[in-house]
């Protein structure tokens, strides 16, 4: 497998433990969640229907989705409440200084 190309995705202090940010990376919408001072990174759309995932409710380790309240572990990407089924996608993440990156793997 290839190695992922990063991209800095936002300021440290602007993702909190409660108050995720959304951005659009390569084209591809990702979630920057922070749980206990680490940060994660997660497909930003929820596999149900359309809606941003970082727009959601976050409590620990799940998001829920704000439009049919369907949550996400955003460790994992694992789906753990419908109605959605699938999973979302997760990517690595690393803290340089100040900044959050995110790893967005080549295009098939």
């Amino acid at each position: 497998m290839s190695e992922p190309t990063w991209h800095k995705a936002c300021r440290l202090q602007d993702v909190t433990d409660t108050e995720p940010v959304g951005v659009k990376l390569d084209g591809t919408p990702i979630g920057i969640f922070r749980v206990d001072g680490r940060c994660y990174a997660v497909h930003d759309i929820c596999t149900h229907e359309y809606a941003l995932l970082s727009q959601g409710w976050q409590d620990g380790t799940w998001i829920e989705c704000p439009l049919h309240q369907a949550r996400f572990d955003v460790v994992t990407g694992k789906c753990l409440a419908g109605p959605a089924h699938d999973d979302v996608a997760v990517f690595p993440v690393r803290i340089d200084g100040d900044d959050v990156w995110v790893g967005i793997p080549p295009k098939p």
